[in-house]
């Protein structure tokens, strides 16, 4: 049974530094398992049970203008193909003024000798990037939830958006929530507004589910049972996805339920990853109301774990790199991964929104946390003669690349 016990952090109480170390702690554990993820190979896939909705149905749903529009888009403009380029407009907020963000992310306190990272922005080729405007976003969430559900990157795009519009919230009109179960809350008093995260790696039900004390070595996820989650996620009115990375090490498929297990059975990669997306597209086709809600879906954050990758020293990673990544190639439709992403999503009546952040994403190899951040963990004299050795090459510094995540958010929300 899961515990009712919770506790409040107003902004009084949240610079109590045992409250404040306490939660960072709690938040913590549930970030540390994901830094040891390994990959494996790309299988191919047999496609399981697919929705049967017509093709006239969907494109008469999708005719529709969606919830929240305010304009559309610049008519073919690519918002995720573009450049990085330097601006001292950004960030959008400093680091040491959000008292939200985890020690985790907060790069210059753990003594990060620069701050270049943070003085980029997003240039889309041939159109421009709404920019972001915590008022709209606060009046448009007025009496409503906005909601983000996935792994712990999906948290620190939570963050990012809570330090974007607090700024604009009166000091006694704001509360930060954090439960000892999945979901931590920030509520905005005088719009009636709150915004969540709701931790679910696999969006299915999982052995990695408890928010704590979970590791992504020896996986195992139930198939058919995102309703084990889903039903904490009814009634939101903007729902973003993520589910990436925790399916790039070694799956396992359980049939049945985890307190009766029938089968469980090893599976490739892009079977569990299209399953995934199957069950996902189900679960918002039977709860989403589409003239009501708008979904979302994040698509993967790049590691930048090996300099091979860009050119760099062989045992090198993303520990005092500096510059951009300049060998980045398209992550879209020829990718296995975005193929099923593709089409699954094809399949569903509720329109769903994709942002593509991977290649964007992917130049940025000078934004991860790296070393700067709090080690929750005794960290050998071997470890700190070779900080490559214990670089967070997963995780992003805030301000920086994921406020960028939200820029685009915003944009895709009212300019569809």
């Amino acid at each position: 049974m899961k515990s009712s016990f919770s506790f409040s952090i107003s902004l009084k109480l949240l610079f109590s530094p045992y409250l404040f170390a306490f939660l960072a702690f709690v938040i913590f554990l549930s970030i540390f398992h994901m830094e040891d993820l390994s990959y494996v190979s790309s299988l191919h896939d047999p496609d399981p049970n697919t929705l049967n909705h017509t093709i006239a149905y969907n494109e008469k749903k999708r005719q529709n203008k969606l919830v929240f529009a305010v304009g559309d888009g610049v008519r073919g403009c690519d918002l995720f193909s573009g450049r990085w380029v330097h601006d001292y407009g950004w960030p959008l907020y400093e680091e040491n003024e959000c008292p939200y963000i985890i020690p985790q992310l907060t790069c210059l306190e753990h003594g990060r000798p620069d701050n270049d990272y943070q003085h980029w922005k997003w240039q889309p080729n041939g159109c421009s990037l709404t920019s972001f405007n915590a008022t709209l976003m606060l009046e448009t969430l007025r009496g409503k939830r906005l909601l983000f559900v996935g792994d712990s990157l999906n948290r620190g795009q939570f963050i990012s958006m809570i330090c974007l519009l607090h700024r604009v919230i009166p000091q006694h009109a704001k509360s930060l929530e954090a439960t000892f179960d999945s979901l931590s809350l920030f509520t905005a008093k005088d719009y009636n507004a709150t915004i969540g995260f709701y931790w679910a790696p696999y969006l299915l039900e999982s052995n990695a589910d408890n928010p704590i004390f979970h590791k992504a070595s020896g996986s195992i996820v139930r198939n058919g049972s995102i309703d084990t989650h889903g039903q904490h996620w009814i009634g939101a009115d903007i729902i973003v996805f993520n589910t990436y990375l925790w399916w790039m090490t070694d799956i396992k498929i359980l049939e049945g339920s985890f307190d009766e297990v029938k089968d469980i059975v090893a599976v490739p990669r892009d079977y569990a990853y299209r399953m995934a997306m199957n069950n996902l597209v189900k679960w918002i086709n039977k709860n989403v109301d589409y003239e009501k809600t708008r979904v979302f879906f994040m698509t993967a954050s790049p590691t930048h774990k090996s300099s091979k990758s860009w050119g760099g020293d062989p045992n090198g990673n993303c520990y005092n790199e500096t510059g951009m990544n300049k060998k980045v190639t398209p992550w879209g439709p020829g990718n296995s991964i975005m193929q099923i992403i593709t089409e699954e999503f094809n399949k569903s009546i509720v329109p769903i929104t994709v942002l593509n952040i991977t290649q964007i994403s992917n130049y940025r190899k000078d934004a991860h946390t790296s070393i700067y951040k709090a080690q929750w963990r005794n960290l050998t004299s071997k470890q700190l003669a070779n900080p490559t050795s214990y670089a967070d090459c997963i995780h992003w510094c805030l301000p920086g690349v994921q406020d960028t995540w939200n820029q685009l958010l915003f944009s895709k929300l009212f300019y569809p």
